[in-house]
């Protein structure tokens, strides 16, 4: 039988940004972190006008260390895409709706161990003997 297009749903969230939004995403980004850095640069200033000694160091490192970090990131491009193509979709039904849950929907009887035994339930006291010798 051959398939049809229609035979599995595909996710379309799946899928990636535009590379517009990519962009903008980077660019905002980029511009929370510049603004960190603006404002530890006015902390560490202000810090050392009052004298405040070895605390101003503290926002002077960020001052210094995040525009390394927001470049790398802003530069960084799109993130990789691990999947090829669509995904299709994959409800998660319980057991007895699955197509691998137990046969035919039902769960297994009581007093079936499974383990061949003559008299137990399901299968009436016989042993398994073929009737045609009679």
């Amino acid at each position: 039988m051959k398939a049809t297009r229609r035979d599995r749903a595909h996710l379309v969230t799946e899928a990636r940004l535009s590379r517009s939004a990519d962009i903008a995403y980077r660019e905002r980004r980029y511009l929370i972190m510049m603004g960190i850095r603006l404002a530890c640069f006015v902390i560490a200033v202000v810090l050392f006008v009052n004298g405040a000694g070895w605390l101003t160091a503290i926002p002077a490192v960020g001052a210094i260390i995040i525009p390394y970090f927001a470049v790398v990131f802003a530069n960084g491009g799109r993130e990789p895409n691990t999947s090829r193509g669509f995904k299709a979709y994959e409800p998660r039904l319980p057991d007895r709706f699955s197509p691998s849950g137990p046969a035919g929907g039902a769960p297994a009887e009581r007093g079936d161990t499974g383990s061949g035994e003559s008299g137990t339930a399901g299968n009436n006291g016989e042993s398994g003997q073929t009737s045609g010798s009679g």
